[in-house]
């Protein structure tokens, strides 16, 4: 046994428990908004305390806890934490990358170990919907900035004649919405295209539709409690999927709906995790996020649902693509492409 070997990966497990570990405290900051108070300007912990209302001892291990991370910085000649404009942006800004809502996520997927644990036993599965309401919550406040990004001004210019029919007034299918936040984008740019959103977990919709109220889009935006297998309307201009194609049990016959509703010059905007079609592309830190995700969340729901699949995070555009054409459509390409997305255009 090499000792050094040993040596280099206790270095890796002592860097990833202590991530684990402040998760919790990153999640703390977030619901207590502490980095948005930090975001105003640098504080001792007492000036920390008087700013945000909270127990000067937690702030205190809080604060040097995120400092030991580089979440915050520290100056040892006044005292003060602060944050620097990138990582204010970063943790701060709801309209920013919003890390912090991913560690929302990672506990609430979390709290589900013995059933997931105890899954890996019988082969049964577990739904989105039997998560801590953490997890829903969590995946539309990390998931929207990236989608206010890319949505509006790069993934929807990137399909052929689809900006032009969105503008003149479209309809559009936007299924597994969550609570609605890309329905909403595309209601706000598009004022005279309507946005039927759909989801089986009608926690969310119930979410979804207090969201649409209170921004004024209900007239343009409407939801609806069901399955991408099974929900209403024909005809449509344009059926969106947003990360979750890969969590169906029955993607194919989900692909088939949307073959069936689309208008016949009709376009399928598919948006799924970034993969690799051999597991050595994947093996990397964004592969082992979604690995991990996947393995609480993605496969257990595609194995609680009747079709058989269970496609996982890590998919692949081969895999996608088989899905595609078993049900049906004879068009189907990479239209654009982030660091953590591959967007698809899909027609009849």
């Amino acid at each position: 046994m090499d000792q050094d070997k040993v040596t280099e990966f206790l270095g890796r497990f002592v860097s990833d428990l202590a991530a684990t570990d402040a998760a919790g405290s990153v999640v703390v900051g977030h619901r207590l908004g502490l980095y948005r108070a930090l975001a105003q300007g640098p504080a001792t912990p007492e000036q920390f305390a008087e700013r945000t209302g909270c127990h000067l001892r937690y702030l205190i291990e809080w604060l040097r806890g995120q400092a030991a991370g580089g979440y915050v910085g520290y100056d040892p000649a006044t005292g003060e934490f602060s944050l620097s404009e990138e990582q204010a942006f970063c943790l701060a800004d709801p309209n920013g990358p919003n890390v912090a809502a991913a560690f929302l996520i990672s506990l609430g997927m979390l709290r589900a170990e013995p059933r997931i644990t105890e899954a890996f036993r019988t082969g049964a599965g577990v739904g989105w919907h039997e998560h801590h309401d953490d997890v829903a919550v969590g995946c539309d406040a990390f998931f929207r900035p990236g989608y206010v990004a890319a949505l509006i001004p790069s993934w929807i210019p990137a399909l052929d004649g689809v900006d032009a029919k969105l503008t003149a007034g479209a309809r559009v299918a936007d299924l597994g919405c969550g609570l609605g936040s890309t329905s909403m984008l595309l209601a706000q740019a598009y004022p005279r295209t309507t946005v039927v959103g759909s989801d089986y977990h009608a926690e969310s919709i119930e979410l979804a539709l207090k969201r649409a109220a209170e921004a004024g889009v209900t007239d343009r935006v409407t939801f609806e409690v069901t399955t991408a297998q099974t929900f209403t309307g024909e005809n449509y201009d344009l059926v969106t999927m947003f990360d979750c194609l890969h969590d169906m049990g029955d993607p194919i016959g989900a692909a088939r709906r949307v073959r069936q509703a689309l208008a016949p010059d009709g376009t399928w905007l598919l948006v799924e995790p970034y993969a690799a079609d051999a597991v050595e592309g994947n093996l990397n830190p964004v592969g082992r996020l979604y690995y991990s995700a996947s393995t609480f969340l993605c496969v257990p729901n595609g194995l609680s649902q009747p079709g058989g699949y269970a496609l996982g995070a890590q998919a692949g555009e081969s895999a996608v693509r088989q899905v595609i054409t078993d049900a049906g459509f004879t068009r189907f390409r990479r239209a654009a492409q982030t660091p953590f997305n591959l967007v698809y255009e899909v027609r009849p």
